[in-house]
């Protein structure tokens, strides 16, 4: 790693990879033995934990339904703080202040709005879009082609979906639609498609089959409304 790919104010542990191209801001600190591969970009004041890997390719076979999205450089903005054995793939966007807890991973082509919190082992798939100060729980599964506007609270352990017909047969992808201000209970299940309304709550362990209503609070298998 040559010294000349470095600021001067910059922290770098034992057996750290940093390929040609990569481009980090001043006072950023990158824990042992992480690889932060080509292109990648990482702002100011942003620190990168043990064993991270940024900036992967995504892989494809014959039995992957969408198609490839040419991907852009990894970009971590400024004060970001990203944990331990973190996975994230290039074309992935994390705007300034977010944190991603130990062993998550972000696919390529997301979007982490700013201030965001991605918890511990949780998941987030391609071509989703999160906004500004969520809060996404340890283990929470967020699938590709799925929405979620600003000051959304994510709870432990929560699914999403976004195909029918597990792929059985060809057919447009989509995932849940939370707007903004809504709260997703503990192992709460959310079915492809469904709109999630604004300030809405979805309780514990509800699978969710149809659309919640704005401001409406909904239980239970399948989820019913009990109240506002």
């Amino acid at each position: 790693m040559p010294k000349r790919s470095l600021p001067s104010f910059c922290i770098v542990g034992e057996n750290v990879v940093i390929e040609e191209g990569v481009m980090i801001g001043e006072n950023v600190r990158i824990g042992h033995h992480s690889v932060l591969l080509k292109g990648t970009v990482v702002e100011e004041d942003v620190v990168i934990g043990n064993h991270a890997v940024l900036g992967c390719q995504p892989f494809k076979n014959a039995r992957i339904q969408h198609e490839s999205i040419p991907n852009h450089p990894l970009f971590i903005g400024r004060g970001s703080r990203i944990g331990n054995g973190v996975v994230i793939y290039s074309g992935a966007i994390l705007r300034s202040g977010v944190m991603v807890g130990d062993l998550a991973s972000i696919r390529e082509n997301t979007v982490i709005g700013h201030e965001t919190v991605i918890g511990r082992s949780a998941m987030v798939e391609c071509r989703t879009v999160i906004g500004d100060r969520c809060f996404i729980q340890t283990g929470a599964y967020i699938t590709a082609d799925m929405l979620i506007e600003d000051n959304v609270f994510i709870g432990p352990e929560v699914s999403t979906s976004n195909d029918k017909y597990m792929v059985r047969t060809r057919t447009l992808l989509k995932g849940p639609y939370i707007k903004e201000g809504a709260s997703i209970g503990t192992n709460a299940t959310l079915l492809p498609g469904i709109i999630i309304g604004r300030n809405a709550v979805v309780g514990a362990g509800a699978v969710v089959t149809t659309n919640v209503a704005d401001g409406s609070t909904v239980v239970g298998v399948p989820a019913r409304q009990i109240g506002e």
